[in-house]
């Protein structure tokens, strides 16, 4: 769906999907039970995600990128 949109976009846009990796959320609580607390809560990358996304330009157009490393 991401290369879908990227190729429907003006030039000068971007359309990305953003991986953060694993967070500590109900569903992979159920997975992994306590073991998903040593996961980040979606707070954390969710603050690094607007600079990474800032930092993107129209190279990264349809890419499919992982935010975790940012974080």
């Amino acid at each position: 769906m991401t290369r879908s949109l990227a190729q429907e976009l003006p030039p000068g846009m971007a359309a990305v999907a953003l991986n953060p990796g694993i967070l500590d959320t109900d569903v992979p609580r159920i997975g992994f039970g306590d073991a998903a607390a040593a996961h980040p809560s979606p707070a954390q990358p969710a603050r690094a995600a607007v600079p990474f996304l800032l930092s993107l330009g129209p190279e990264h157009n349809g890419r499919a990128l992982d935010i975790e490393p940012a974080w």
